[in-house]
């Protein structure tokens, strides 16, 4: 298992996660790899952002509107083919190369931020 280099309290504290809701999900087909559009309310203060997701082998598009997520909202916004990501979306890898999305265990408002605990 390879180790990234530690980093300081600080620097985390500069990843904005939050909580959004899928409202849409498109099929990517300029993407180089398997993805789709994701629309996400990330709530009043954010406001919706759009994300490209490489989803395709756990997630049917109909299945994700509705779905919760956590995103990092503070990324540059990313050409992607013809698309502009806003925020990038996270998950883990099944281990078989399959992505699994990172969300919240029950719902919670829309752009709420994490918490150290």
């Amino acid at each position: 298992m390879t180790f990234l280099e530690q980093i300081v309290w600080k620097d985390f504290e500069k990843v904005e996660l939050r909580v959004g809701t899928i409202i849409k999900a498109e099929d990517f087909l300029e993407a180089k790899k398997p993805a789709y559009k994701l629309t996400i309310d990330f709530g009043s203060e954010i406001g919706v952002k759009k994300s490209s997701a490489q989803i395709k082998k756990l997630y049917k598009k109909e299945e994700l509107v509705g779905r919760q997520v956590i995103a990092v909202v503070n990324f540059p916004p990313k050409q992607i083919a013809n698309f502009v990501s806003e925020c990038l979306v996270t998950g883990f890898d099944d281990g078989t190369g399959a992505i699994v999305l990172a969300s919240v265990e029950k719902k919670v408002l829309n752009g709420l931020n994490w918490l150290a605990l």
